[in-house]
């Protein structure tokens, strides 16, 4: 695909001009709003015919303007542009006046006659010749500003022009004089002793960048020659500015650069809101490139011009994606400069290049890259060493380097006349030797003859360095000789906070030469920071190779296969304990719960953690209430053991009444198994029907053999303040969180009734251990930080700050993809497997006989239910015996009914 360059260069015409406020006096004419080289131009959007046209004006004393060359285009163009009427059409005088008329009149008629009329259309230009001369349009007039001969005598020196405080201020919106008066100021500032000043510096700029702002895009492209002359203007200040004579004791405030290109960047957003096209702007001192990309065609793309060896290779969209891609286009501009435009102490030499992207209205930052951008820039003041040398057996050849600025890379070409493979030895202050040297490589055809020697090879020492060279698993043959080139460069970049040039986050590349520096750029880790450690580059394509290697080095995979196998033991032995537990984790329900009884109770019973708590006696319980109070019950399951060390077993207990406020229970057991002695830590009710809770704090032995000795006690409800005091809820959190937060000590004895299985705990730890090795990887044998202050000293063990904020970065790194894992698995809901119905006869209850002894016995329970409660009223019933006595107890139970229909109504 063909790729037009537009190319900007010269200086513009100079047009005269001069905006003039004058002293009206009697008998002038108006002062005017619009005025051009001492000309009225006045603008009347409303339509009349050409004739209605012309004699309008002449009754303002003025004409159609007949003057139509492309200054006045311009002026008249900004005018209607602000107006909002520039997509009208304007009559002009007859026998209009214009440059370049053969251009102009592309689309117009050709013929013109007595009878045919001028109309000109501003967007875009046409200047038209028609015979329909009463067709309504617009009009422009013109008339002069001189006075007549003996008002100007009556008005003496007070007719002159007053002008503005600054000569370009006035010209903002006339872009031809605003340069013409540019120039004049330009002049002025060389010839004037002082001069610039900063304040006349900052006002010419400041006044050339709003014209520059007034411009349209369209008016930008036709008038190539007016962007010469604002570049020009722009150079020109800069040149001034830093050569001025009193530069030392009056030096520039440190952003005028910035403050020029801008007008540079203003330039290429008027012309690059037009085309889509290159756009290339050369002038003395440099050059600027523009292009417009998508963000994808941006990948690995050449901005700049790789024939004149300024050039710039972006990295893989992939890695631009996440700064570019959510963008419609970017505008790529890449500007190169032969003369430094920030002077330092530095030693900046050859040219200067930067790299913007916007998106057409704003900067685009783009940092944090995971790879860097290539830059290539000229250098043509490179002090080269090069010298050839023969090389005798068994002999050396020895290079002397004296770097006097140790942020310089020295780039060392050592090339031999065959083909061979060389070791080159790097010393600093005497020959090196095989017990004395500071750095070693081989460098060989494959991969070139090039050792680039960084500053941290240099141990960032300047003085005296020798490099030699020699054959490396070679043989040494008659007539060798090496071609040795030396030469030393950096790369630097321009830190507009800090106003410095810095070396930090550049490095030199590879292809660097005598006549061009190649630097690879990356500020990932050191923009305002000296702290963050930038982590091992882990490259995870060559784990296939990696994995080739495995007889160098059988230890790692050794490790890694016992890891997963510990892995796999682990995850059995977790799933049969997960079934175990599984089996344990459901309510029982009483099996001497009364079938008449309907309220319920929920009873949470919780076995200490001290060795030896659980217990194999038969426990039962009774609870006193504010309103009666229960039987004694078994707590029992015949399908799991109860009463474990460390087991919450949950029991449903049911009454034939409400008991009220539960302020009592009473807890016992027969001393019975091999180990009856039970350590109880805490129990709970809860009220079905009302969700009431009471809390009971035993932490005692109910034991013959511990404690007190005692096998039946009797516990108090404990109070509000008692649930909410500070060691209850420390003790409580604190045992749940080791045995459920914790991820590793929760393997082992998690809470029961946890839906977070010993599985999918030992699935995380496996995650963890896994993420915190490829971590440690990224780190592993960082640089160390020789200045990083030392935190933590004991005896041979130093704790740095570089290794405080190794672990910081780990665990940023770390946690969050675990704390995700671990969330996702606690909120997962078990699954609910219901249990098949059969309908077999076998498992069909046969009712029991109804005899006068079962009645007597299920009628005795009833009452006895009844007269429990203190609300009912009924004495306790005596044995019945015979069938009298059951007449006798269904009159009290006729008398209970008829009690409670009354306290009912």
């Amino acid at each position: 695909m063909l790729v037009r360059v537009a190319v900007f260069w010269g200086v513009a015409s100079v047009y005269l001009s001069e905006t003039t406020e004058l002293c009206q006096p009697e008998g002038t004419p108006s002062l005017c709003e619009n005025v051009f080289k001492n000309a009225c131009y006045e603008i009347y959007s409303e339509s009349k015919s050409w004739m209605q046209a012309r004699n309008s004006c002449a009754q303002r004393g003025g004409v159609l303007v007949m003057e139509f060359n492309d200054a006045v285009k311009m002026f008249l163009s900004n005018i209607t542009q602000q107006r909002s009427t520039s997509n009208l059409s304007w009559w002009l005088g007859k026998q209009v006046c214009v440059d370049n008329l053969d251009a102009l009149l592309e689309d117009a008629v050709a013929s013109e006659d007595a009878t045919s009329c001028t109309y000109v259309k501003l967007n875009p230009f046409q200047l038209i010749v028609s015979s329909d001369c009463n067709h309504k349009r617009s009009f422009f007039c013109t008339r002069s500003l001189q006075l007549p001969q003996n008002i100007q005598k009556s008005l003496g020196s007070k007719s002159r022009f007053k002008r503005s405080e600054h000569p370009m201020a006035p010209h903002i919106y006339d872009i031809v004089n605003l340069l013409l008066e540019a120039d004049n100021e330009l002049m002025r500032m060389e010839t004037e002793v002082g001069e610039p000043t900063e304040e006349s510096r900052n006002e010419f700029i400041l006044y050339l960048l709003k014209g520059t702002q007034n411009m349209s895009p369209e008016f930008a492209l036709e008038n190539t020659d007016i962007i010469s002359h604002i570049i020009s203007c722009s150079i020109s200040i800069l040149d001034i500015s830093m050569n001025k004579c009193d530069i030392q004791t009056s030096p520039n405030r440190t952003p005028i650069f910035e403050d020029i290109f801008e007008i540079f960047r203003t330039i290429l957003m008027l012309l690059s809101s037009e085309t889509l096209q290159r756009i290339v702007i050369r002038f003395s001192t440099g050059t600027i490139y523009q292009s417009s990309h998508k963000p994808e065609d941006l990948s690995n793309v050449i901005l700049g011009s790789v024939e004149d060896g300024e050039f710039i290779i972006m990295p893989p969209y992939s890695i631009l994606q996440s700064h570019i891609g959510q963008h419609e286009r970017i505008i790529a501009q890449m500007s190169t400069f032969s003369v430094n435009p920030h002077p330092t102490d530095d030693n900046i030499s050859g040219t200067v290049c930067s790299l913007l992207l916007s998106n057409g209205e704003s900067d685009v930052p783009v940092a944090n890259l995971t790879e860097t951008i290539e830059i290539f820039m000229p250098r043509p003041f490179t002090h080269i060493i090069n010298h050839t040398v023969a090389l005798e057996e068994n002999t050396k050849v020895l290079t002397r380097v004296n770097v006097s600025d140790s942020s310089m890379s020295i780039c060392v070409r050592v090339e031999p006349s065959g083909n061979m493979s060389l070791i080159l030895t790097l010393s600093q202050g005497s020959p090196p030797n095989s017990s004395y040297f500071a750095n070693v490589t081989i460098v060989n055809q494959i991969g070139g003859y090039q050792w680039i020697i960084t500053p941290e090879m240099l141990q960032q020492t300047p003085g005296i360095w020798y490099i030699s060279s020699e054959l490396f698993n070679s043989t040494w043959k008659q007539g060798i000789t090496l071609s040795i080139t030396t030469f030393m460069t950096k790369c630097m970049y321009w830190s507009i906070d800090r106003q410095i040039w810095s070396t930090d986050g550049c490095q030199v590349g590879k292809q660097s030469t005598p006549g061009q520096t190649h630097c690879l750029c990356n500020h990932l880790t050191l923009f305002g920071s000296s702290f963050f450690v930038m982590p091992n580059h882990v490259d995870l394509t060559r784990t296939a190779e990696l994995f080739g290697s495995v007889s160098q080095n059988y230890v790692v995979l050794s490790l890694v296969c016992a890891f997963f196998g510990l892995y796999l033991v682990t995850l059995l032995w977790a799933y049969y304990a997960d079934r175990r537990s599984l089996s344990r984790r459901k309510m029982s329900l009483l099996e001497d719960n009364h079938p008449c009884a309907q309220y319920n109770y929920l009873v949470s019973v919780q076995t200490g953690q001290r060795k030896n708590a659980g217990t194999t006696a038969n426990v039962t319980v009774m609870l006193f209430g504010s309103e009666g109070q229960s039987d004694a019950h078994h707590l029992m399951d015949p399908d799991k053991p109860v009463f474990e060390r460390g087991a919450v077993d949950v029991f449903l207990l049911a009454t034939p009444f409400p008991l009220g406020e539960v302020r009592n229970i009473r807890l016992r057991h027969d001393n019975s198994g091999g180990h009856p002695s039970w350590y109880i830590n805490k129990m709970t009710i809860r009220d079905l029907q009302t969700q009431h809770v009471w809390h009971f704090f035993c932490d005692c032995w109910i034991s013959g053999d511990h404690g007190d000795g005692l096998t039946e006690k009797i516990f108090n409800a404990a109070k509000n303040n008692e649930v909410s005091c500070f060691r209850n809820i420390f003790q409580s959190r604190t045992s749940t969180g080791f045995r459920d937060e914790h991820i590793w000590v929760s393997i082992l004895d998690p809470p029961s009734r946890s839906p977070f299985t010993r599985v999918q705990r030992v699935s995380c730890c496996t995650s963890l251990l896994l993420c915190t090795m490829a971590i440690n990887i990224a780190f592993w044998n960082i640089p160390e930080n020789e200045d990083s202050p030392v935190v933590l000293s004991i005896a041979s063990l130093h704790v740095t700050w570089q290794d405080i904020m190794v672990g910081v970065e780990s665990g940023l790194l770390m946690f969050p993809i675990n704390i995700l894992i671990i969330t996702i698995f606690r909120s997962i809901k078990p699954r609910i497997v219901s249990k098949s119905q059969t309908s077999s006869s076998e498992d069909t209850m046969r009712p029991r006989e109804v005899t006068i002894p079962t009645i007597l016995k299920e009628t005795e329970v009833v009452l006895s239910l009844l007269s429990g409660s203190l609300r009912n009223k009924m004495a306790q019933l005596y044995r019945l015996e015979s069938i009298n006595d059951l007449f006798s107890a269904f009159n009290r139970v006729h008398e209970f009914i008829h009690l409670m229909q009354a306290n009912s109504s």
